[in-house]
């Protein structure tokens, strides 16, 4: 038998390689386009200064999702080994992930910092919650 938080973990993984295949459909074609040969011996800030904003916010966002989602995926599972709450901790779960999967889609698209801002807050609220169930489940 396995945990029903193994679904929304797997769906971010999955969204996470989404965002890394539309960041290199926007970046090959710009590179092309504007002819941007990168140089190793340069800071990466030189690099990411000859692409346009739209498509620095592909490679931000994917960056983003290495980044405290691998909070998301240590809580997630460890709930998902505890004999914890599943229905709750797998909604907060499948919220976490819809939220970040919005975070990515504004930032992506649109880049509007307030609402970017806000669905990350409104994640990291949900993350929190787990992390605290986690954290008296375990302790």
């Amino acid at each position: 038998m396995h945990s029903t938080l193994l679904a929304p973990v797997a769906a971010l993984v999955l969204w996470s390689f989404v965002m890394c295949g539309w960041l290199y459909a926007t970046r090959i074609p710009a590179m092309r386009k504007l002819r941007v040969v990168y140089d190793p011996r340069l800071p990466a800030d030189a690099f990411h200064t000859q692409l346009p904003p739209e498509v620095r916010w592909k490679a931000d966002n994917y960056n983003n999702l290495m980044e405290q989602p691998t909070l998301f995926y240590a809580v997630a599972l460890t709930l998902a080994l505890l004999p914890a709450d599943a229905g709750l901790d797998t909604g907060l779960a499948w919220a976490y992930v819809a939220l970040r999967i919005a975070h990515s889609l504004v930032q992506a698209t649109v880049n509007v910092v307030v609402l970017r801002f806000g669905l990350f807050m409104a994640g990291t609220l949900v993350l929190m919650a787990m992390a605290l169930r986690a954290a008296v489940a375990v302790f």
